[in-house]
């Protein structure tokens, strides 16, 4: 087992090289809260808007006075 700090061959430089370096950062320091729906609402609930927007109304139309 080698401990080398070198790429393996099947990574090409032009792939590494294009990346950019901490481009999630910020949405990761935010935090963040992943749900996965079922198939079958994700074809009405397409993106988070949509499934933010749907659960927005429901709890207004469900919600009591505390």
């Amino acid at each position: 087992m080698s401990n080398s700090d070198e790429l393996k061959d099947e990574y090409p430089e032009e792939l590494i090289r294009s990346g950019v370096r901490g481009k999630y950062r910020q949405r990761y320091e935010k935090g963040s809260n992943i749900v996965v729906i079922d198939a079958d609402l994700a074809k009405r609930f397409p993106d988070s808007k949509a499934v933010n927007d749907a659960l927005r109304q429901f709890l207004a139309e469900h919600e009591q006075s505390d």
